[in-house]
């Protein structure tokens, strides 16, 4: 089963297509390449929203479509939600 998936090869992070609970474990795939990845899901994510499929430290981009979708604004660990209390847009 696929619980997120990732757009481009260049992406480190990955969106949620199924509810994904802390503690579990989740498999994706990349779009342009069919690769699959795991992850260890350290917190709750919802549908729709991003998994970090990387460590990353504040100062840090984050790269989805292949492009820089902002700067991390407190540490994320690989498996945990990535989002508004830990990533600020270019647009915001």
């Amino acid at each position: 089963m696929v619980h997120f998936l990732v757009h481009n090869d260049k992406d480190d992070v990955g969106v949620a297509v199924v509810d994904m609970e802390q503690g579990g474990s989740a498999q994706g795939m990349t779009l342009d390449t069919q690769e699959s990845r795991g992850v260890d899901v350290l917190m709750d994510i919802p549908l729709g929203h991003k998994v970090a499929l990387r460590d990353f430290e504040v100062g840090d981009f984050v790269t989805k479509y292949g492009q820089d979708i902002g700067k991390v604004v407190a540490t994320i660990k690989m498996g945990e939600h990535v989002h508004t209390h830990n990533l600020k847009t270019k647009r915001w």
